[in-house]
């Protein structure tokens, strides 16, 4: 089974002032997002990560920078984890987009959303390089894994969605907060979706057991009932 912790971006100057940033370059953290990421690392630091992978966008690559501190491991970009390329409403502030038709598409069928101008993609294809990249490097980690991968709410929340089993046109019902991290671990079966937009608590549940006492492989079958949890 391999884990994957999706982690947020900490907030960003864009974040607290309304505007979609998108693929726009020089988008970093502001103090919050810093003390944000700080947070996160911290109650990461115990959990061995195979690899830590990032949307190359700068936010993204602070976040990402901060996690791998002090590991034995090199921050990885990706732009399959980028943001969802926006378009023509790249930089134009939430005030703005609200009027546009292509709003109400974007909140009630986003499945049929493609962002407008040369540079806009639709939200599907954004799932699906998404969902690409987290297959292709759980396939590249392998099956005993836990993995870090840091990206945009949109992008999560996509990722999410397709974990879940839910239609792209649900997607808008999970939330994903600044520097939250959502874990999802996948399966031969199926993937399991572990945590949404946990933004403090313990995570020792994500260590993994010592080898020894991984004796027989690990089930993907979802326990009726409801189980008793991790035991650590």
């Amino acid at each position: 089974m391999t884990t994957v912790i999706l982690l947020r971006h900490g907030r960003t100057t864009a974040n607290i002032g309304g505007v979609l940033a998108g693929w726009t370059p020089g988008v970093h953290l502001d103090e919050t997002g810093a003390a944000q990421v700080a947070a996160v690392v911290e109650r990461l630091a115990k959990v061995p990560l195979a690899a830590v992978v990032s949307s190359p966008l700068e936010r993204c690559a602070q976040t990402a920078a901060a996690v791998a501190a002090g590991r034995d491991v090199t921050v990885q970009a990706d732009d399959r984890l980028g943001e969802a390329r926006y378009g023509d409403w790249t930089g134009r502030t939430i005030k703005e987009l609200v009027k546009e038709p292509l709003w109400k598409v974007v909140q009630q069928h986003p499945s049929a959303a493609v962002f407008p101008g040369p540079e806009g993609e639709g939200l599907a294809q954004t799932q699906a390089r998404a969902v690409a990249a987290v297959r292709s490097w759980n396939a590249q980690l392998g099956p005993d894994a836990v993995w870090l991968a840091c990206s945009h709410g949109d992008v999560i929340k996509a990722i999410l969605a397709d974990a879940l089993g839910l239609h792209l046109d649900q997607f808008q019902r999970i939330v994903v907060d600044p520097a939250s991290i959502s874990v999802v671990t996948y399966t031969e079966t199926r993937p399991f979706v572990v945590r949404v937009n946990d933004t403090g608590g313990d995570v020792s549940a994500l260590i993994p057991p010592p080898r020894r006492r991984r004796r027989t492989k690990a089930s993907s079958d979802a326990v009726v009932g409801g189980g008793a949890g991790t035991t650590v």
